[in-house]
């Protein structure tokens, strides 16, 4: 009985030790799928586009977070590669972005939800925290309006839109 849950001891915890293995901040970010030009940005590609600062506040399993965030409009980022790759009246209102973390938590989001000409909401591709060195804990998707922290998604490794 002893040797058999010491056995499934390490298997439970061989997971554990998997998912810290892969925690580390991304250090490029790859924009993918049905946009004109697919590509990676690092952190330097990332801080030579035009920036913009944000202070967000919003509700998470710790209370209340107040944080600003340096980085690039996701919309933005998205035409640096071409825009989207369909070319039909109002294209914005029929694609989504599925964001992806490095530890494998996603969230997903529209296209006609960020896009200016419909919903114009100010989601941001972020480099830096607070004052934290740029870089520091990789990149995250800020999503200023939203009162729970759940599309905060922090160590961003792929945008795909779909």
């Amino acid at each position: 009985m002893l040797r058999r849950f010491a056995i499934l001891s390490v298997v439970l915890l061989l997971p554990l030790a998997t998912a810290r293995a892969t925690d580390a901040p991304a250090s490029e970010l790859s924009l993918t799928g049905k946009i004109a030009h697919p590509q990676q940005f690092s952190l330097a590609k990332l801080k030579a586009l035009a920036s913009q600062q944000v202070q967000v506040s919003f509700l998470s399993e710790r209370g209340e977070q107040k944080m600003s965030y340096t980085g690039v409009p996701l919309w933005a980022l998205i035409g640096q590669a071409g825009g989207l790759a369909d070319t039909e009246k109002a294209a914005p209102l029929h694609h989504t972005i599925k964001i992806t973390a490095t530890d494998g938590y996603w969230v997903v989001i529209s296209t006609g939800e960020i896009a200016p000409d419909f919903g114009g909401k100010p989601a941001m591709v972020a480099y830096q925290r607070n004052d934290e060195a740029p870089g520091a804990h990789g990149f995250w998707l800020v999503m200023p309006g939203d009162k729970r922290g759940g599309r905060y998604v922090h160590d961003v490794v792929t945008i795909d839109v779909e």
